[in-house]
């Protein structure tokens, strides 16, 4: 590999992004086009990385970032949606590519299907995710997508890693079933994101350095991943682990770091993300090269490459269609169930009840150890949204049709051996052939078409819009009654000893502040402007002071809230978000007056 090629190749990816999303256009469909088109000029060279460096140096950044910033409540509140899709539908779509091809191509026995099966399976949500936002797909809709992303590669690879042993017989399993194998990959992956996450949380509350946490944050998902595989685990899922709990307990850290970290991922993904799909692109004619000097067939490969296609397009719906049949037979046979016999619709009430109590119980404790308001108002402390386990048909069908693949399939098709213990690896051109026709025909076809089924369905999101309102009022009410809390505290501490006007004004102001912050800021810049005598320049300080320990009582006051299941994680964040860069504009200007 040429480094001055791969520079060229990111520096182009991300000039076509940058002019496809000011095109309105899906910069990863776009991506892969213009790498295919480039790949069949004359002369140019291959682009070729290692496998090994595409899994551990590009899937666990992309990982990582996506799972910071997804909400791990909301991930276990559409947990068995999120399963069905990233575990069942990986192993049933691996098990119909697989055999359909072993069946159309002579060369390539079962085993060596399932090995194609594996590399095919897991979706990647990028494309759906950006073609989502942009037109208002519901958000229960992008949390099992976003969700399904995080998890279904994890699947995939432990059925790409046993598939490959038993077509290659290069290495043992210390465990030889597949299903402890995977099971033992989880929980040890599990173990070791918590503990290095744990480690990393504890270093970082220690150094009181923006840019020192950062990078120690940058290093987590790599650390994350190689320490997993050393121990032959589930490296996706120890990266997964880590990313959600250092974003679930992103508040512990400070402001300044976490407004760095939001935007060095957000960089890194761009970066990643363009790179990873023009080099899908570019390698789409190095790959059917390999396949006729291997003496095979073009057009036969191509033929079989679109079957499996239209086998891995079609497994997806008839999946989530038939799994949507089934809750909804479920849900009426229960209904049905709770009209005959009164006594079970009690019961369901009483579980009700009693989980109402437990997590009144945990809100009263929360807010004998102060970490909770006493008497804040709002949702029903049960659950902050409840939903239905069936989803709108409609739903449903969107999701049904978001199986577009990318990095993991890139990655695992390219780390196909070439050699096994009892000879070459049977049918390898094909298998990478048809692996990145079904990439790139997955990213084309249900990439351009989704936008068209979303608009078709009229699919909104009024409800989602109404209700993250209340809950943005509700943070609203609880960030204000901390204030008001710290405020009242100011006030008290400074006693009879204090200039009254001085009060009457710092009061007024912050105040003020709490109701709109950035009008306020304005009139505060102006104020001191207008006035800068030793008093208001002391008051100044003061206001500064308070103003930060105002904004970390709201932070310590959302967070609990959050905890108590009485906000809306996403909510959260987002209000989190808009203190941090109040305290960073707020320790800004009380820097320029020293």
């Amino acid at each position: 590999m040429n480094g001055v090629e791969l520079l060229l190749v990111v520096i182009a990816a991300i000039a076509v992004s940058g002019l496809s999303e000011r095109k309105g256009l899906q910069a990863p469909l776009i991506l892969v086009m213009i790498g295919l088109a480039v790949s069949f000029i004359p002369g140019l060279p291959r682009l070729e990385i290692g496998p090994e460096l595409i899994l551990g140096l590009v899937l666990p950044p992309l990982l990582y970032s996506t799972a910071v910033e997804f909400s791990f409540v909301n991930f276990l509140r559409n947990v068995w949606a999120i399963i069905g899709l990233g575990v069942i539908l990986v192993i049933v779509t691996a098990l119909a590519a697989g055999l359909v091809t072993s069946a159309i191509v002579p060369d390539i026995t079962v085993a060596a299907g399932l090995v194609l099966g594996s590399v095919v399976a897991p979706s990647d949500a990028v494309t759906a995710e950006a073609i989502g936002r942009r037109l208002g797909l519901p958000k229960r809709v992008m949390t099992i997508l976003t969700g399904e992303s995080l998890i279904n590669d994890a699947a995939a690879l432990t059925m790409f890693t046993i598939t490959t042993v038993a077509v290659t017989h290069n290495e043992d399993f210390f465990i030889s079933s597949p299903v402890p194998y995977f099971l033992y990959g989880v929980v040890v992956g599990i173990v070791v994101g918590t503990a290095l996450a744990w480690i990393v949380r504890q270093i970082q509350r220690r150094l009181h350095d923006p840019g020192l946490e950062t990078v120690l944050g940058l290093v987590l998902p790599f650390a994350c991943y190689m320490a997993a595989e050393e121990l032959h685990a589930s490296g996706v899922i120890a990266v997964v682990t880590a990313g959600f709990i250092v974003g679930h307990n992103a508040g512990e850290a400070g402001y300044a770091a976490r407004i760095q970290e939001r935007q060095v991922w957000h960089s890194l993904d761009v970066l990643l993300e363009a790179f990873v799909f023009a080099y899908m692109g570019l390698q789409m004619k190095f790959v059917l090269v390999e396949v006729t000097e291997a003496g095979y067939s073009l057009t036969k490969v191509l033929l079989a490459g679109v079957v499996v296609l239209l086998v891995v397009m079609l497994i997806r719906p008839a999946y989530v269609l038939t799994n949507h049949a089934r809750l909804v037979g479920m849900r009426a046979f229960y209904r049905r169930q709770r009209e005959r016999h009164p006594e079970l619709r009690e019961q369901r009430e009483q579980h009700y009840r009693e989980r109402l109590a437990k997590q009144q119980q945990r809100r009263e404790e929360l807010e004998r150890r102060g970490r909770l308001p006493v008497g804040q108002n709002g949702p029903d402390p049960a659950a902050v949204r409840r939903q239905s386990p069936v989803l709108p048909l409609k739903h449903d069908l969107v999701i049904s049709w978001t199986g577009m693949r990318g990095v993991v399939t890139l990655a695992a098709a390219a780390g196909i051996p070439l050699l096994g213990a009892s000879g070459p690896f049977p049918g390898r051109a094909v298998i990478q052939a048809i692996a990145f026709i079904v990439a790139v025909g997955t990213l084309l076809v249900q990439g351009f078409t989704l936008p068209l089924v979303i608009r078709k369905l009229k699919i909104s999101s009024d409800t989602d819009t109404e209700y993250e309102a209340e809950q943005r009022q509700h943070a609203t009410e609880v960030t204000q009654k901390a204030a008001a809390q710290v405020i009242k505290k100011a006030m008290d501490d400074a006693g009879d000893e204090a200039d009254p006007r001085a009060l009457e004004v710092l009061t007024e102001q912050l105040q003020r502040f709490q109701q709109n912050r950035q009008a306020l800021q304005q009139q505060a810049e102006d104020a001191e402007k207008a006035d800068a005598d030793q008093r208001r320049a002391r008051l100044g300080a003061v206001f500064g002071s308070i103003r930060m320990e105002m904004l970390d009582a709201q932070r310590q006051a959302l967070t609990a809230e959050r905890d108590a299941w009485r906000l809306d994680d996403d909510i959260y964040r987002e209000t989190l978000e808009q203190l941090d860069y109040d305290a960073a504009a707020t320790s800004a200007r009380m820097s320029s007056r020293l």
